[in-house]
Order: C-alpha cells, then sequence, then structure tokens
C-alpha cells in the first residue's frame, strides 16, 4: 500500500507519499480501506518532529478516518467485511490501509457520506469527553469555545446548542464569526480586536463562562481563569499558545473553579473505547437527526497532503480539512 511518510521532519514538503508495508489486524483490531482521513494541529506538530506516534503504532499521521473493513482480527465481534466506518486512530490515517482497535470504530452515521464522516471522530471524541464528560456542561449554563470556527469548535457550539447551553466563541474576523453564528453561536467575540474576558463579563452579567474549552494553553491561561464562572469549569486540549504559564491559585479558590488538560492519542484502549461508546450512544443520534453536522472546508487527494498542511497552517479554514484516498 501506499502511505504519506514524514523521512525528515519539515514544512509541509516534508510529507511524502510513499510504498509502504500494508498493516495486519491483530486481536481484536480491524482491517480498514481508508477513503478519507482528517488533517489535525496534531498531524502538523507530528510533520515538525514534535509529535511522534506512541510505540507500536504507524510512524504515519493521521488521527481519524472512514472507510469500510476489509478483515477482520480474532476475537472481533459486532462488525463485519465491507461495513462502512469512520474511526479514532493513534495514528496511521494517512494512508491507503489502517488497522483500528474495534473499540474505535462507528458506524458511518445516517445522513453523512463515507467521505464526509472522515470529519466526525476526532472532534466528536475530543468535545463530548472534555465539555460533556468532564466538564459536564449543562442546559442554560454557558461554554466559551476558543477557535470557534475551527473544526473542535464547530463541532462545540453545535453540540452545547444541541442540549440547551448557551455559546460564546472567539474567532478572527467577521466572516468566521458568521460562520459561528449560523451554527448557533449565541456571543461573538472577535479575538483581535476585542477582551474576551470583558465580552463573556458583559454577555452574561458579569456572571462568566461557566466552562471554557480552550486549544491556546499558556497563553489564555490567566484570562481564562478570570473568566470562569463560579464553579467554573475550564477544559485545555491544546498548546498553540504554549505550555507554561502561572496561574493565581487564590482566583481558582475564588471561584471553587477546576482546570483540566487532556489528550485523546495517549489514553489507554479501554478510556478510548469508552468515550467512543458514549459518543455513538449521545452523538450519532443528533447527527442522524440534522441537529448536528460535519462541517467541511475543503477535501485534498492524499498524495497532495502537503498542500493541506498549508492550508492548515494558513488558518484560512471553517471546519475540517480532509484527505482523500
Amino acid at each position: 500500500m501506499h502511505a504519506i511518510t514524514i523521512p525528515e521532519p519539515g514544512g509541509p514538503e516534508a510529507l511524502v507519499w510513499a510504498e509502504v508495508s500494508d498493516p495486519v489486524p491483530g486481536e481484536g483490531e480491524v482491517l480498514v480501506d481508508v477513503a478519507a482521513a482528517g488533517v489535525n494541529r496534531a498531524d502538523v506538530l507530528q510533520r515538525q518532529g514534535h509529535y511522534p506516534s506512541p510505540p507500536g503504532i504507524p510512524p504515519y499521521p493521521g488521527l481519524e478516518c472512514s472507510g469500510r473493513i476489509s478483515a477482520l482480527g480474532p476475537g472481533v465481534t459486532g462488525w463485519a467485511v465491507g461495513d462502512e466506518v469512520c474511526a479514532l486512530l493513534a495514528g496511521g490515517g494517512y494512508a491507503e490501509k489502517v488497522v483500528v482497535p474495534s473499540g474505535q470504530l462507528l458506524p458511518v452515521p445516517e445522513g453523512v457520506d463515507l467521505v464526509t464522516s472522515a470529519a466526525l471522530p476526532e472532534v466528536t471524541a475530543t468535545v463530548w469527553s472534555n465539555v460533556f464528560m468532564i466538564s459536564h456542561l449543562r442546559p442554560g449554563e454557558t461554554l466559551l469555545a476558543h477557535g470557534g470556527s475551527s473544526g473542535i469548535g464547530t463541532m462545540a457550539i453545535q453540540l452545547a446548542k444541541a442540549v440547551g447551553a448557551r455559546v460564546a466563541v472567539t474567532a478572527g474576523g467577521p466572516e468566521k464569526l458568521a460562520a459561528c453564528r449560523e451554527l448557533g453561536a449565541d456571543i461573538l467575540i472577535d479575538y483581535r480586536e476585542q477582551d474576551f474576558v470583558e465580552e463573556v463579563r458583559r454577555a452574561t452579567d458579569g456572571a462568566g463562562a461557566d466552562v471554557i474549552l480552550d486549544i491556546l494553553g499558556a497563553k489564555y491561561l490567566a484570562r481564562n481563569v478570570k473568566t470562569l464562572a463560579l464553579n467554573g469549569r475550564l477544559a485545555i486540549i491544546g498548546l498553540q499558545g504554549g505550555v507554561k504559564a502561572e496561574l493565581n491559585l487564590a482566583t481558582l479558590l475564588s471561584k471553587s473553579a477546576a482546570v483540566t488538560a487532556t489528550g485523546l492519542r495517549g489514553r489507554s484502549l479501554a478510556q478510548k473505547s469508552a468515550i467512543i461508546a458514549a459518543v455513538r450512544e449521545h452523538v450519532w443520534p443528533l447527527i442522524g437527526g440534522g441537529r448536528v453536522r460535519p462541517i467541511v472546508y475543503r477535501t485534498v487527494p492524499m498524495r497532495e497532503a502537503p498542500e493541506a498542511h498549508r492550508l492548515m497552517e494558513s488558518s484560512e479554514h471553517v471546519g475540517k480539512i480532509l484527505l482523500t484516498v
């Protein structure tokens, strides 16, 4: 088969379409013929040499894909050869074939085509696990989602609105904010021109945000805590703004607030399976019913993965970028 390899870390040109060995499914795994793979910020970090695949995982980028099951490993039940699926991966999605633990498979949702479904596993698992399973966003509460026009952000807006929450977003520029509004965002903040701390306070009559979903990390830490409501929860899922920052614990204590930081890639198979099961139970009916939908900005042939990474790094997109085989 062929896959996108990284002979040497570097810029987008470091991604090379090359012939590699076919994977073989082991105990509890299936082999998927890939139709499409989602492009994520983590893939850019891996290409740059900062986020290598875990031990035992293919060295190719790709944390989610869609495709058809072509072989079953020993012990797999509930799935059959030919099933159309999408999947959460620890790596290896930028390829013609990939091995997937059966607990990380999802059926293609009703009303979504096979290629488009590749946009779903990473964002739904990230948002549901952080905003709902960990931060317990409830109806009537306010969610602040940074990067509201990103793949994560566009899914967070829709899921929060579907459960009856109010949504504030930050994004860069009127076009991206307009896209967020169309998805249901209530409070629109242009981070280039406005202070999100003040804007959230103003919109909530000084109460603040009950849950904050943050992709910036260190850069926003102090301001995020300042923005939290009483008993607020800050969920950090990205480090685009750095890894080290000072935190005033007195502010955190005064609000009885909590800060969590999680990723998907390094979690155990059991943890990932539990998240995927929750996504299938709670999110898939919303997608099948048309209340939530994947937002795809562009599809790019997998051989042209460097172009997809250039697009990702330009931050011009709204929603997901997909690679198609």
